[in-house]
């Protein structure tokens, strides 16, 4: 058992350097990560490709890379919004990994972007232990997952720096609480942003994007209470802020803001402004 929690720390720490080399990176060029984060059917592509278009309307250079286990469905959807996009295929990998995600945009990136949005493949449990150098992460929950959602991924809520409600549209036909799914996060995470979306009703347009934009631009990230508890590994508890339950890995990226990796086989489809 210790050896497999040394492997994981080993992985993990590995990747933390990855980051910090990608964030580094980034920050020279002018460009600012922003990583979202979700279950699957959540929204967030839906979300995305409305963003990326008024990002497009407004002349701000923005990119998106889309990760997923298979089809290219995701950057097909993203590509209408005519910014660059990339689609990676991570064969089975249920997250991305910083020194995967460096490998994808070297050579890809447009040296103008000022945002670079990452879909992180849609899992909560996965990707919500490995930092990508993001300056903003962002986790997204749809009205129709349930309003206990931060208290069953408090890794994944615990972690975001902004909190996305998706689907609002459809928030009464399904009997979603707003008031407890904000109490929720707020025992999770004190102090972090709530921000209530619908890309068919157009609730919430361009409020990730302004955002992403603050952050890239130096405006103060709010720091989840459990990066400030530790780097690390938490004690286990009962869903209290910073802890997480048996069985959820707790490794914290930084607050700024293993497995085989994939070959340079993934697809890319991509559109230029």
């Amino acid at each position: 058992m210790c050896r497999v929690v040394d492997l994981q720390q080993a992985v993990l720490a590995k990747n933390d350097a990855c980051a910090h080399t990608l964030r580094e990176d980034l920050a020279a060029r002018g460009t600012a990560l922003v990583n979202l984060l979700s279950s699957p059917g959540s929204g967030k592509t839906a979300l995305l490709e409305r963003e990326l278009t008024l990002a497009r309307s407004r002349k701000i250079p923005v990119a998106a890379l889309t990760a997923d286990l298979a089809t290219e469905n995701d950057a097909v959807r993203l590509a209408r919004s005519q910014v660059p996009v990339k689609q990676v295929l991570t064969d089975g990998l249920c997250h991305l990994e910083a020194e995967m995600l460096g490998g994808h945009l070297h050579g890809w990136l447009p040296a103008d972007t000022r945002l670079l949005f990452i879909e992180n493949v849609g899992n909560l449990v996965c990707p919500a232990s490995y930092d990508l150098g993001e300056t903003l992460r962002v986790v997204l929950a749809s009205v129709t997952e349930g309003e206990d959602k931060p208290l069953k991924y408090p890794t994944a809520f615990g972690l975001a720096h902004l909190v996305v409600v998706t689907k609002t549209d459809i928030a009464d036909a399904v009997g979603f609480d707003e008031a407890e799914f904000r109490a929720n996060v707020e025992r999770i995470n004190p102090g972090v942003e709530v921000v209530l979306t619908s890309a068919r009703g157009g609730t919430g347009d361009g409020v990730l994007l302004d955002r992403a934009l603050a952050a890239r631009d130096g405006a103060p990230v709010h720091i989840p209470v459990m990066t400030r508890k530790s780097h690390h590994v938490h004690d286990v508890e009962d869903g209290r802020a910073g802890d997480a339950p048996d069985g959820e890995h707790t490794h914290a990226p930084r607050a700024h803001g293993g497995h085989p990796h994939p070959t340079d086989s993934d697809t890319v489809a991509s559109s230029r402004s």
